[in-house]
């Protein structure tokens, strides 16, 4: 199981609209082995497309063998993440099949790949630099809403943030809505990581008031919902070697 499999448990075509937004939010991020013609020459590559009822598709796999499976033997293929193969064929007016006979085949048009597109061009919209009039526990709705994406996002995020805050937020000009506040962010990585929760959030249902983005800040009100990344897997044991086995020779 791929994690684009784990996210199309329904399938995406049959799925809400929410949870196909996920998956074309995963699929962005996720690294695709594209089919092409030939192998690449001159620092160029021409896609494989198929000519389908629906119209011409370019094919890509999250997996080398999806990919070699579904053509039946070795195949010429470029490495690229989903976001920038699908603003080329976006661009070109092409579709997009994705691990074709899996969990998580999708086909997606140019329609489709274009609102990817635009989607990804989500700018944060941080905290007002004044204080918040008041902050407190998060509504069930957004809760129900962000806490597993927020989780989901974190983990692909590990060393980057060390905590994550969802707090209901009223700011000093009346507005009510809700914010992110995020901790032990680096200066220097602010930028990307507000951009990459902004666009998490682009892939949502708008919660009323919005949802603002920042870092640091004021001691959390109770009932903060408070995301942590998860750790980083043990470092692997060094391989021990028998103390009985004969020498090594060389």
């Amino acid at each position: 199981m791929t994690p684009l499999d784990e996210l199309c448990q329904v399938p995406f075509h049959e799925a809400d609209a929410p949870a196909r937004a996920r998956i074309l939010s995963r699929l962005a991020d996720t690294e695709l082995f594209a089919a092409l013609l030939a192998e690449p020459a001159d620092d160029r590559a021409e896609l494989r497309l198929f000519d389908l009822p629906e119209g011409r598709f370019a094919l890509a796999c999250d997996r080398e063998e999806r990919l070699a499976g579904f053509v039946g033997g070795p195949v010429a293929y470029l490495a690229l993440p989903g976001r920038v193969l699908a603003a080329a064929l976006a661009e070109e007016g092409r579709g997009l099949l994705v691990n074709p006979g899996h969990a998580s085949q999708l086909m997606l048009d140019a329609g489709v790949l274009g609102w990817l597109v635009q989607a990804l061009q989500a700018r944060p919209s941080m905290v007002p630099d004044e204080a918040a009039r008041r902050l407190g526990a998060p509504s069930p709705e957004a809760v129900a809403l962000l806490a597993e994406p927020l989780a989901q996002r974190l983990g692909d995020m590990a060393g980057l943030v060390g905590r994550l805050a969802l707090v209901a937020a009223e700011w000093q000009d009346g507005r009510q809505g809700h914010a992110l506040i995020l901790a032990g962010v680096e200066p220097a990585h602010e930028d990307a990581v507000a951009k990459a929760l902004a666009e998490l959030l682009a892939f949502l249902p708008e919660l009323p008031g919005g949802v603002d983005i920042g870092f640091a800040g004021p001691d959390l009100p109770a009932g903060a919902l408070v995301l942590e990344p998860p750790p980083p897997p043990p470092a692997p044991e060094p391989a021990r070697r028998d103390p009985s086995a004969p020498p090594r020779l060389r």
